[in-house]
């Protein structure tokens, strides 16, 4: 009886660089309404990014022009033809200031949110890492600015910064710097007691004993595992930094209306038209902001389901199992039945009650 030729493992086809990125993974492995909610928050998302970036491309006009070849656009015209979308008590186009309002909103998120993870990351590294003195005043700190509300820390402080300047990059500058500074404390709290927890680890201790420096440890083995999170805690604060703004426009702390488009702003002027019959010039506007919060809820929250390891395996069809602390035996081995040549499953024996419990 001649035996069978063994068959070469087989190899498994490498990977794309497209495949190879996360999201790509995450998307793959989700399953339902997970896997929706991803791909929703996505595509409401890169539609508003693309917009903002390719705003001078797509605004029929200027954001604060309100006259073509033509003359004048004209006050309170319905959305029409000439203007899709109509135009404002003032007289400017409101889909010209939809689609700038974008660009402004995006600039505000990007300054905001990179500038928070740098402060918050750094000192959350040094305050968990070193502890002491220095981790208690900067741990009491953190608390006091998080204990604020944030819209009203927003206000103080983009007054305080403005300093009753004008002009677009002193406005975009002093909200997104107001927003910032309610931003650090929580990636500073986030990476603090991830910090905390890592820098006990033994690999770390390990490094500590062959003489690597602080700078090291912390650079090479604290910091990449502590910022695993910091995905979601993204796009979660990006939608909150849509809502602070748009909340220091319609109070009219935000940035200056001659300087940049900004739908907060507009919403504060839109309030008075309602009761006179002029709904386009605040829908817009609105269902704006609520669009691009809600996709970036969307994949924040998703995001966040997906980390679940115990969503995965919920939708992967395995109920998780308590661990009882019991190691079961190994199952035996199937024989072979020569006169069938095919596999013959073996009844296990039965097992001996453990001190831990029966099985």
């Amino acid at each position: 009886m001649t035996a069978a030729p063994a068959q070469a493992p087989a190899i498994a086809p490498r990977r794309s660089l497209w495949a190879r990125l996360p999201i790509v993974s995450q998307l793959r492995s989700s399953v339902g309404l997970q896997r929706g909610m991803l791909i929703a928050g996505l595509a409401l998302t890169a539609i508003f990014l693309l917009t903002a970036l390719l705003a001078p491309l797509l605004a029929p006009y200027g954001y604060s022009q309100l006259r073509d070849d033509n003359g004048l656009f004209g006050a309170t015209q319905p959305p029409s033809s000439a203007h899709l979308l109509g135009t404002t008590v003032g007289g400017y186009d409101v889909l010209s200031r939809l689609i700038w309002g974008a660009r402004t909103a995006f600039l505000v998120i990007v300054v905001a949110v990179i500038a928070s993870i740098i402060i918050g990351v750094l000192l959350g590294l040094v305050s968990g890492y070193f502890g002491g003195w220095l981790d208690r005043v900067l741990v009491v700190v953190a608390d006091a600015i998080y204990s604020f509300p944030s819209l009203l820390l927003a206000i103080v402080l983009a007054i305080v910064i403005s300093g009753g300047q004008s002009g677009m990059w002193s406005g975009i500058f002093s909200a997104a710097l107001s927003i910032t500074v309610i931003f650090i404390p929580q990636y500073f709290r986030v990476i603090r007691s991830e910090v905390v927890r890592i820098k006990a680890e033994a690999f770390v201790e390990s490094a500590r004993v062959i003489g690597s420096s602080h700078v090291r440890i912390m650079g090479r083995h604290v910091l990449r595992n502590s910022t695993r999170t910091l995905p979601l805690i993204l796009t979660l604060n990006a939608s909150e930094a849509i809502l602070t703004l748009a909340g220091l426009g319609f109070l009219g702390f935000g940035i200056d209306p001659t300087a940049a488009a900004e739908w907060g702003y507009d919403l504060n002027r839109a309030v008075a038209d309602v009761a006179a019959g002029i709904w386009w010039t605040g829908l817009f506007p609105g269902l704006a902001i609520v669009l691009v919060v809600l996709g970036l809820t969307l994949v924040g929250e998703s995001l966040n389901d997906l980390a679940d390891p115990r969503l995965r395996k919920r939708a992967a069809g395995a109920e998780p199992v308590e661990d009882l602390g019991v190691e079961l035996p190994p199952g035996p081995a199937p024989t072979s039945d020569p006169a069938q040549g095919d596999t013959v499953d073996v009844d296990p024996a039965p097992v001996a009650p453990t001190k831990e419990g029966t099985l």
